[in-house]
């Protein structure tokens, strides 16, 4: 009897297993139809409303995790046939999706992981430089437009630009007070650009601004930099078109005469007029740079002359995230036949 009992107990909990599983995989299918159902139902909601006749371009991150606000472009950007998201969900639907290299780099992971839709352009941005800029490897033959700093790239994001100045706007030089400024925070004391301060600083006064050293906000930034004469725009590495905020923000909006290290002297010149700057190179000693600097300081005739370019141009330096996203729309209409580029890093590099 006892015997008995024990297998009719035991039939019993094996039917019990069985009807546990039936119900979890009932229930899993449930799920599963939900959400395909969910999503089918948010793109055929979006398609009839915000996407129609629209191309849809999706942020897969924001920048350095930065928010900001999508479809506010201005008109100049002509953003009418597009709309930017940062929904994921949309992914299957995207026309064109833009990867931040920084934020996707780690791993290959963190690109998607589902099938890529037909015809979907991937863009690849980033605005560092290839000293750091890491694990390109990963995006080789992924990608099939670029948009970085480089004029090469597919889609031209520059930290900053020169345009036609307006007829009815005067540049007037501010008051100089000070000789020469740099802000730094990265201090590398091994570094190329630490090291020609150390020794330029022997010979003329410099100010130093940033994380080690006095401190200055960013509301009061172009005020106090305006008080000087000359502002070290000094790139933390010298590679093509690498011309950042330290030239085209804090020293041309400033208004203070920039002393570039960077890319040569001709790669500059494509963005600027040639006396509208002092580069590192055109001197064969830091100790000869400040000989300069000093009789420029006296000579108030020949230090204007740095400025006479702005009777025909203005500068805009200030980096908006949002601008450069808005050029995308564009770019797409005018977009080569889709192809794949083979190497990002062989032609970043």
């Amino acid at each position: 009897m006892m015997a008995f009992s024990g297998q009719k107990l035991s039939r019993k909990n094996i039917a019990l297993v069985i009807f546990i599983q039936i119900c979890l995989a009932v229930l899993l299918v449930t799920v599963y139809q939900m959400s395909n159902t969910q999503k089918e139902w948010i793109s055929n909601q979006l398609d009839k409303t915000q996407f129609e006749h629209a191309k849809v371009i999706l942020l897969w991150t924001f920048p350095f995790g930065q928010k900001f606000q999508l479809n506010k472009c201005p008109p100049h950007f002509d953003p009418s046939g597009c709309f930017f998201t940062d929904n994921r969900e949309l992914y299957s639907i995207a026309n064109a999706v833009i990867f931040h290299h920084k934020d996707v780099s780690r791993t290959k992971r963190q690109l998607p992981q589902s099938p890529r839709p037909i015809y979907q352009y991937w863009i690849w941005f980033n605005m560092e430089s290839p000293s750091h800029t890491r694990n390109l490897h990963f995006m080789e033959n992924k990608f099939n437009l670029t948009m970085s700093y480089r004029a090469d790239s597919d889609i031209f994001t520059p930290y900053g630009y020169l345009e036609n100045k307006k007829s009815d706007q005067n540049f007037t030089i501010p008051t100089k007070t000070n000789l020469v400024a740099w802000i730094v925070s990265n201090w590398y004391p091994t570094s190329k650009r630490i090291q020609y301060y150390k020794e330029l600083k022997h010979y003329v006064t410099i100010d130093i601004y940033g994380k080690h050293h006095l401190p200055l906000s960013s509301d009061i930034q172009v005020d106090t930099l305006s008080k000087y004469k000359f502002y070290l725009s000094f790139e933390n590495s010298a590679h093509e078109d690498y011309i950042t905020e330290k030239l085209w923000y804090n020293a041309l909006t400033s208004g203070t005469v920039p002393i570039v290290m960077g890319p040569s002297r001709k790669n500059y010149e494509r963005f600027i007029p040639s006396h509208s700057f002092i580069h590192v190179d055109d001197f064969p000693s830091a100790q000869e740079l400040a000989a300069y600097l000093l009789e420029l300081d006296k000579d108030d005739e020949k230090y204007q002359q740095y400025f006479n370019w702005r009777a025909m141009y203005q500068s805009s330096g200030q980096f908006d995230w949002e601008h450069i996203y808005c050029k995308v729309c564009k770019a797409l209409e005018a977009a080569p036949v889709y192809r794949t580029r083979p190497s990002i890093e062989k032609w970043f590099r």
